[in-house]
């Protein structure tokens, strides 16, 4: 009988073979979501917290009526000013700010779940656009 040996670097998950180490998941923008662009400080007050005073204004300024960036092409959910677009508004951003040497993986685990997050919140945890992201982020660069 093999024996089972678990480590930080090796856990047993379901539907995983014995001895097949599961790859970190990497966040990644997929085209065509825009969840993030969901800015109804109503649901996002806790980041608007995090921003300075001058980013909470440019933040504010953003938020169209119904709750969405005045930036974000609904038709095509895609952001009109995605080069210029504000650091708050970058994702990567937070993948860099909270990763360390001594966990490299943080950045990401937590840009994964702001994400899993707002698609759930906005499209539906089962919904075409969660499982276009969670195949994104098994992907290898």
């Amino acid at each position: 009988m093999a024996s089972n040996t678990s480590s930080p670097d090796h856990e047993d998950r379901p539907g995983e073979a014995q001895g097949q180490v599961k790859k970190q998941e990497q966040w990644r923008c997929i085209s065509g979501c825009g969840a993030c662009c969901r800015l109804d400080p109503s649901l996002r007050q806790e980041a608007i917290d995090a921003l300075s005073p001058a980013q909470q204004e440019q933040y504010l300024a953003m938020v169209g009526a119904d709750g969405w960036c005045i930036h974000f092409n609904t038709g095509s959910r895609s952001c009109r000013i995605y080069a210029d677009r504000p650091d708050f508004c970058n994702v990567a951003n937070l993948v860099k700010l909270f990763g360390s040497p001594e966990d490299p993986g943080a950045g990401d685990r937590l840009a994964i779940g702001c994400c899993l997050q707002q698609i759930r919140s906005e499209y539906g945890g089962r919904g075409r656009v969660m499982r276009r992201f969670r195949r994104a982020i098994r992907q290898r660069p």
